[in-house]
């Protein structure tokens, strides 16, 4: 089959539009670049004339394959040029008059087989093939920044465009060794409609004063394994651009989620852009600078020295309570395991055993450390022996009756000054604290999965909880290594308060048949260097765990938007629970 687009002009030669130059160059095609001006022609020569220097000299490519590049593109002012390319790429400002003039121009220049495609990452593609008389080959061809490593493409059709010409577009991507996925023409698409929702409701949890900056970019990094915190990627998309997306968004869908977080737009009138104006949410050493200038000490560290602590207690048998216990322990503390019987809690001292016997055989503990923790472990049937410990720890079942009942028990049986903290993920920690005649010594210590090799705890205070508490437990988790977030005490705390909402957009986005199962996985691995899809991590966490979450945030904040996805409450009515199945997006029987 004969390669399609011999031939393709870019019309804009910024950034974006010079990365894809050099990525369709590479692929042996003859590039026309067209600029505004002779001026701008010059540097946007210039601008990739040093980026595949740069290239050469980090050995990606070889100085002949330079030269071989170089030599197929070729760059003017003159927009007539564009009639020469089978595929027109227009990369120019965000701006939907420019874009629509342009194409209007290119209709009446290029001959009517060429096929027209805008980059926009936010704006309408149909309104902009309006512009011309040749819809049909009109479609949205979504590089991302920077395009010589990210391997995503949207290929982006509206309603009129023709299949073969989207079909043509997605083998080009292939040819340039891309990842293309099929998008249909709404704000956003697939990966900025996700990601930008996501980063809104990050930007009004830190205006809302619940976490500070640095903890709700930590929570993410750490709880979920993203490559970059919230706050921090909008100081790098830039918040202007964040805005304007959103805006586009908003327009669409009139989804409250979309609609701007009014800091975003304080920051924008303000000129604090973030990266590119060396002022954002955090502050940078100069403009385009990454390196962020620490500032003052934040009142929070002016607290109080915590309880001492020399003996933990943890109640519960399962893998979490099993891993929280392998965490004190092996951080030297005195742990008692305390289970409903004796029989569950040797069981449970027989799982940590294994667990750390897989340790030393992965060479990340020695047999002694092992051996040491193993000793500091007391197997309980029973709670009566937590009497005297500094810290009692709850990981019994996700239920709050359950736990309810366990903290008055728990009340009667601590000694006086003990703290005593809750592992819930999704249930109030107020509930579990009044359930006690001491509120003030409850805390939530939200462990993630697997404890032990999790780094992140949310440390949850409630109204009521004592500030030598709070204290208590963040300097207990430095000496767990682990790295504490403060929040209160609402639903989600920070990371399940943005992590779900977006999981249930992508549920929506799939059953609005607006993309694939695998489509939209690949675009938020690809696009976003997430480390699983939305609807793999669905499958890993339980369709039936996520609904509840999903259940317990819409009946906190009432916001329409966050009412659980119809198609997500019929797959765990239809027993469709993810990977513990079998089955849930995927079928994995058949894997």
């Amino acid at each position: 089959m004969e390669r399609p687009f011999p031939t393709v002009a870019v019309v804009g030669l910024g950034t974006m539009g010079a990365g894809v130059a050099v990525a369709v160059a590479r692929s042996g095609r003859r590039v026309i670049g067209v600029e505004a001006g002779p001026s701008q022609a010059a540097r946007a020569l210039a601008r990739i004339e040093a980026s595949t220097a740069r290239a050469v000299a980090r050995e990606r490519l070889t100085a002949e394959e330079r030269a071989a590049l170089l030599a197929l593109i070729e760059v003017g002012d003159d927009l007539a040029a564009a009639a020469q390319a089978d595929l027109v790429i227009e990369e120019v400002p965000e701006d939907l008059e420019l874009k629509r003039g342009l194409f209007a121009e290119l209709d009446r220049i290029c001959p009517p087989e060429t096929v027209l495609a805008t980059g926009t990452t936010a704006l309408s593609v149909t309104r902009i093939a309006a512009a011309t008389a040749r819809p049909e080959r009109v479609l949205g061809v979504h590089f991302f920044n920077p395009v010589h490593t990210m391997k995503l493409v949207e290929v982006v059709r509206t309603v009129l465009t023709s299949p073969q010409a989207a079909e043509q577009v997605a083998e080009l991507a292939r040819d340039l060794g891309k990842e293309p996925v099929a998008a249909g023409d709404r704000a956003g698409f697939i990966a900025n409609g996700l990601l930008f929702a996501y980063l809104n409701q990050a930007a009004a949890m830190f205006e809302s004063r619940y976490a500070t900056r640095e903890d709700i970019d930590a929570a993410m990094r750490l709880g979920c394994g993203l490559p970059m915190g919230p706050l921090a990627l909008l100081d790098l998309i830039g918040v202007d651009t964040a805005r304007t997306v959103l805006e586009a968004m908003y327009e669409q869908s009139r989804d409250r989620l979309h609609a701007p977080a009014p800091i975003l737009g304080q920051l924008v009138a303000a000129g604090l852009l973030g990266r590119k104006s060396g002022r954002g949410f955090y502050t940078y050493e100069a403009p385009g600078s990454s390196h962020v200038i620490a500032e003052e000490a934040s009142e929070a560290e002016a607290r109080p020295a915590g309880r001492e602590v020399r003996s933990v207690g943890v109640c519960g048998s399962g893998t979490m309570a099993t891993g929280i216990v392998e965490v004190f322990a092996k951080a030297g503390f005195p742990v008692l395991l305390a289970a409903r019987s004796q029989e569950k809690a040797e069981r449970a001292k027989a799982q940590l055993a294994k667990s750390l016997e897989r340790s030393v055989a992965k060479g990340r503990l020695t047999e002694q450390a092992r051996d040491a923790a193993l000793a500091l472990v007391t197997p309980a049937g029973g709670y009566q022996d937590l009497a005297d410990v500094d810290l009692v720890v709850e990981a019994v079942a996700e239920d709050l009756a359950v736990k309810r009942e366990l903290f008055t028990t728990l009340d009667k049986i601590v000694k006086p000054g003990a703290v005593l903290a809750t592992t819930t993920s999704s249930l109030p920690v107020i509930s579990c604290a009044t359930a006690t005649g001491r509120p003030q010594d409850v805390i939530g210590m939200h462990f993630f999965n697997p404890a032990p090799a999790m780094k992140l705890v949310e440390v949850v205070s409630t109204v009521l909880t004592a500030e030598d508490v709070t204290a208590t437990v963040l300097e207990l988790c430095g000496k767990v290594k682990k790295h504490p977030v403060e929040c209160g005490d609402r639903a989600g705390f920070i990371v399940n308060a943005l992590l779900f909402p977006y999981l249930n957009d992508a549920v929506r986005m799939l059953e609005e048949h607006y993309a694939t199962v695998d489509d939209i996985d690949t675009a938020m691995k690809l696009g976003c260097g997430y480390p699983m899809g939305p609807f793999e991590l669905l499958d890993v966490v339980g369709l039936d765990v996520s609904l509840t979450i999903e259940k317990v945030l819409h009946q906190e904040f009432r916001e329409p938007g966050l009412a659980a996805a119809p198609l997500l409450e019929h797959l765990v009515a239809a027993g469709c629970l993810g990977r513990k199945t079998g089955r849930g997006f995927r079928d994995h029987a058949r894997r």
